[in-house]
């Protein structure tokens, strides 16, 4: 933390707890304080208590009045993401494919093909990084801010189960020809292809996590 830079700290300090209690660094039931995060993280308690507040209003905290209690993510919460993903990802993916220029079919074919890369040498690591980039990518590029405020957020809570699934290497390799098959009908700017390609491969996803979880 002590590489934080001086502007957006709150920013950083937020996305930082909100990625450790994702990834279960703070697992459900821990009590999170000010002190202690003060301690953890090097920084003041100003952006620690803004973080948070936004936590608790995220819904992955709740104070307690002796601190703050981990919530995290339940199974619940998991399935009502993957049901709103399956439901509105596939419009992201539908104006992407509407929208699309010869710049912004070159920024994700090189997503993919990074993706390739990463799959080829076995990382699941970067290839997980690539999955978030994949998605948010399309959410950008298809231009409705509503739909990318919606989405990116709900991208970063699943992050967790994600990574589970990239383990199963079978899921990696379906997931892997999902995100192709996906960016070549963006590419192509077959809007309706895109979008039944996308609907279907948060549906995989989803049957994947749930059974697996």
């Amino acid at each position: 933390m002590k590489t934080f830079k001086s502007t957006s700290l709150a920013d950083q300090v937020f996305d930082k707890l909100e990625n450790d209690i994702i990834q279960g660094v703070y697992p459900k039931g821990e009590i999170l304080t000010e002190l202690k995060l003060v301690e953890q993280l090097g920084v003041s308690r100003t952006p620690i208590r803004d973080a948070l507040r936004r936590l608790e209003q995220e819904r992955l905290i709740a104070d307690t009045g002796k601190g703050s209690l981990v919530l995290g993510i339940t199974d619940d919460d998991l399935l009502d993401i993957m049901n709103i993903r399956e439901r509105i990802e596939g419009l992201a993916a539908y104006y992407a494919a509407k929208n699309i220029t010869p710049e912004t079919a070159a920024e994700l074919t090189h997503i993919t093909d990074l993706q390739d890369f990463y799959f080829s040498k076995r990382d699941l690591d970067r290839l997980r990084q690539v999955d978030d980039q994949f998605h948010d990518t399309i959410c950008l590029l298809s231009g409705r801010t509503v739909i990318s405020d919606t989405l990116i957020p709900l991208h970063r809570k699943t992050r967790r189960y994600r990574r589970i699934a990239m383990e199963d290497w079978s899921r990696a390799t379906q997931t892997t020809r999902e995100h192709y098959e996906i960016c070549q009908a963006i590419v192509d700017g077959n809007a309706e292809l895109a979008q039944k390609l996308m609907s279907q491969h948060i549906t995989n996803a989803k049957v994947h996590m749930i059974k697996g979880d």
